[in-house]
């Protein structure tokens, strides 16, 4: 197997037949140039384009070599980190999208996230690999991106976990966690810092019964006496989830027994608390 093109020293391009494969391994590319054969005990990663092969070789042909090898050293370690290989479609999606990122910011352009505090709830580990790539970034282009960025990389990465669905359908589900929790807090009549412990807490109650609603799995019992209690205790935060309730029984078809109010209700109630 000889190099056509070199990436880094960890990646290199290679060309058999009318094919072109990126493989990576440690050092592979160490003191070597085009032509030379490859050590195929250092090989640790070959992509073969398959379904996209023309998006890839167009990819190989524009795109900065340094924005390929950052795009794959990213899915490499997304890739460890979540024990599992992901969807073909990442490796075009996600250096197209960093590329886009870094000539935005070439440009002084900056597009904030407004799903980030919900797509850090929805998508942690993701996240957290989009953490690591803007460390990856910072060091090789001396660019800091705010963590805005991070959230945009781990929906990538996300939705390459799930054969490559749409980024839109994660983008929805972010959307749709937003959209009742910002409902729920309008009705409440106030402002609260969406990184703030209170709001995350919500955000995480909110997504597990979601997600209890979509799965048809049963929620949380509650004790009557205790139901009682905080319907009497905080009235406000437990009217408060039930208007939140009817809205996304009415806008998504998503149902919340009573129970589940009054468990959201004393997350809203810390919200007031902290405000």
């Amino acid at each position: 197997m000889k190099i056509n093109r070199i990436l880094n020293n960890n990646a290199v391009v290679v060309k058999e037949g009318n094919s072109e494969k990126i493989v990576m391994g440690g050092g592979i590319a160490f003191q070597k140039g085009k032509n030379d054969i490859i050590d195929p005990a250092k090989i640790e990663k070959v992509f073969v384009p398959r379904a996209e092969g023309d998006k890839f070789k167009e990819l190989l042909s524009t795109v900065p070599e340094t924005h390929i090898a950052l795009g794959e050293a990213v899915i490499s370690y997304a890739e460890r980190q979540l024990n599992m290989t992901l969807s073909e479609h990442v490796h075009i999606a996600l250096t197209d999208h960093l590329t886009f990122a870094l000539e935005r910011f070439a440009q002084n352009i900056r597009v904030h996230n407004k799903l980030l505090g919900e797509i850090r709830v929805l998508y942690p580990e993701e996240y957290k690999i989009g953490l690591w790539a803007l460390e990856r970034i910072e060091e090789q282009f001396g660019i800091s991106f705010p963590p805005d960025e991070a959230g945009y990389i781990a929906l990538h990465i996300h939705t390459a976990k799930i054969d490559g669905a749409h980024v839109a359908a994660s983008l929805d589900k972010a959307a749709v966690l937003q959209e009742i929790s910002d409902y729920m807090l309008g009705e409440l009549g106030v402002e609260t810092d969406k990184n703030g412990v209170s709001h995350h807490r919500l955000l995480i109650h909110l997504q597990f019964a979601i997600s209890r609603f979509q799965e048809n799995k049963p929620f949380h019992n509650l004790d009557p006496e205790m139901l009682r209690t905080i319907k009497k205790t905080y009235r406000k935060g437990f009217d408060t989830a039930q208007k939140g309730a009817a809205y996304a029984e009415e806008k998504y078809g998503i149902t919340f027994p009573e129970s589940e109010s009054a468990y959201i209700a004393l997350h809203l109630q810390r919200i007031i608390e902290n405000i």
